[in-house]
């Protein structure tokens, strides 16, 4: 048994139970083979198992009061997965389905994502089983600054800097940096995701969107083609997607659907995006109200069904594991000549297997969704400088940063004469840099 499969074999044993992080930690360790097969001291140095494992994990319990006076306890998450090549970075999730093994899968894919980036951050995650949905600001606010209450201890500017993720949006981040500023008496970009009213960012809430098309533009033009005219297939109706609709709009792209956890809506005439908006951004509504404002658009319960749409590219911008192989093989059927993750895994290995297969353009999330952690990034510099820079200077920069990040990849994957395989390509990018930093600062 060679070292990468012992490693796994370790792993899965360590952890019984995180089918999420055994998923995550097969996909990158499998496609890293060749690296650790021209690096046997990264065998003498453990390297792989040091990789694996969080540098720490912090577990608390959240107790908070709801309008009606009821107490209610939640479980908080901070995973600190890996700082070698800067301060701990990646967002907080709210959501019902959140545990150590969600947690642990997204941190361990936010070391790599973070090192592709070209910016010197770390990978950590955190969260908590909360979910937001149907609460009250009151009710909200007190379970932010219940969860704040444990976590300051643990984050810092130079430590572990979070961010908003699934169900932690502005309003959530509000409450957490009122509440972190209020124990530690420090005004400090802490967060990022911030209002502009208090040291955010212009073009962050737009980035993850932004950034995936971005990438795959860039991908498409070295096969001399565009997203000009393309019929285009979009998952879920948070940030991600609605600023990939948009800019994929922008760029002459036809956007047919978008959904949320109740169903997906088709719109043969393309998506309405100010529609979306008003429903998902100023109502918090569901997705199935555009199709009672929209005529002639469609509205179908169940998610799983808007990958049998026809389409030239597919963006997943919802969850983990939404395209399972049934789907990848009706995607591919159909015609899809390019899949872009926008979501967190939001593939299975085996539907990864089938694009590949099939000769589909596959960019995978770490390297296809990194806009987002970039542009935090981009904050905290404009934080430590006291500076407010333009949207035109984050964008510009952002499209600078996913092109060099497609142009990194595809270099990684060639020099392992891996031509056209994405998925390896970003594991090796960025787990070449980690392993080197980690190397130089010894067994820590």
């Amino acid at each position: 048994m060679n070292y990468v499969d012992r490693t796994l074999k370790q792993l899965i044993e360590k952890n019984p139970g995180e089918s999420e992080f055994h998923q995550a930690a097969t996909e990158i360790l499998t496609s890293l083979t060749p690296v650790i097969e021209a690096h046997p001291e990264y065998e003498k140095a453990a390297l792989l198992e040091r990789f694996v494992e969080p540098e720490r994990t912090v577990l608390f319990r959240v107790p908070w009061v709801d309008d009606k006076g009821v107490v209610h306890v939640n479980k908080g998450y901070r995973v600190q997965f890996n700082s070698a090549i800067g301060p701990y970075k990646g967002g907080l999730r709210f959501h019902p389905t959140v545990n150590l093994s969600v947690i642990k899968f997204l941190g361990l894919e936010q070391i790599l994502k973070n090192s592709l980036t070209g910016l010197p951050i770390g990978g950590g995650k955190g969260g908590s089983d909360f979910d937001p949905k149907g609460k009250s600001d009151n009710e909200v606010m007190r379970f932010c600054q219940s969860f704040m209450t444990e976590l300051y201890r643990h984050i810092g500017e130079d430590t572990d800097v979070p961010a908003g993720d699934i169900g932690v949006g502005g309003r959530e981040i509000g409450y957490l940096f009122g509440q972190y500023k209020r124990i530690r008496d420090a005004h400090v970009g802490v967060l990022t995701g911030r209002g502009l009213s208090y040291g955010g960012s212009l073009i962050r809430t737009e980035a993850t969107g932004y950034g995936l098309i971005y990438i795959t533009a860039r991908a498409l033009k070295d096969r001399g083609e565009s997203l000009k005219g393309k019929t285009v297939v979009i998952s879920g109706s948070g940030n991600v997607a609605i600023y990939a609709c948009q800019k994929a709009q922008s760029l002459g792209a036809k956007v047919v659907s978008m959904s949320d956890s109740d169903g997906y809506i088709y719109d043969k005439n393309g998506i309405r995006l100010d529609i979306v908006k008003q429903i998902k951004e100023v109502r918090r509504g569901r997705i199935k109200e555009y199709a009672d404002e929209v005529k002639g658009s469609e509205y179908h319960e169940g998610c799983k069904g808007v990958w049998t749409i026809a389409c030239d590219a597919a963006f997943p911008c919802a969850t983990q594991n939404e395209i399972d192989e049934e789907s990848a093989k009706i995607l591919v059927k159909n015609g899809v000549k390019c899949v872009g993750e926008g979501a967190n895994m939001p593939s299975t290995l085996a539907a990864i297997e089938v694009f590949q297969k099939a000769g589909v353009l596959f960019l995978p999330a770490k390297a296809a969704n990194a806009g987002g952690v970039a542009t935090s990034a981009l904050e905290m510099a404009q934080s430590s400088g006291r500076l407010f820079w333009s949207a035109e200077k984050v964008d510009e920069t952002l499209k600078g940063i996913m092109e060099s990040i497609y142009e990194n990849v595809d270099a990684a994957a060639k020099r392992y004469r891996l031509d056209g395989n994405y998925v390896a390509g970003a594991n090796i990018a960025g787990f070449e840099k980690v392993a080197d930093a980690m190397m130089a600062q010894g067994i820590v």
